[in-house]
């Protein structure tokens, strides 16, 4: 699936069944919280924190969760992810170009 495809399964999903978007702000919100899940699961992986009993412990869906609220803020305020990304790789190309791999802290 390409990301024009999944911005677009997105836009097909929230008018099917969700109704409508939630306002940029709750999904700002969401995002945030979906972010958090992130973090949590990541500090009790690869971190030093350990996992509760029962907790739940799905880095790919809760990855998911992030990537899908981030498609209903790109499309709720009309980015283009596809064109966003190409821009962004871009211009980290030129600034970053050399700047990585004359990073001592990254020498192997």
């Amino acid at each position: 699936m390409t990301i024009k495809e999944a911005q677009e399964k997105v836009d097909c999903w929230i008018k099917e069944y969700g109704v409508r978007y939630f306002n940029e702000m709750t999904n700002m919100a969401i995002l945030t919280e979906e972010v958090g899940e992130v973090a949590r699961i990541m500090a009790r992986t690869y971190g030093e924190q350990s996992f509760k009993n029962g907790e739940k412990s799905d880095l790919s869906d809760e990855l998911a969760d992030v990537l899908w609220v981030l498609i209903c803020i790109a499309n709720q305020t009309g980015v283009d992810l596809t064109a966003a990304l190409e821009k962004n790789l871009e211009k980290k190309s030129r600034r970053d170009n050399k700047r990585h791999l004359e990073n001592p802290k990254l020498s192997k």
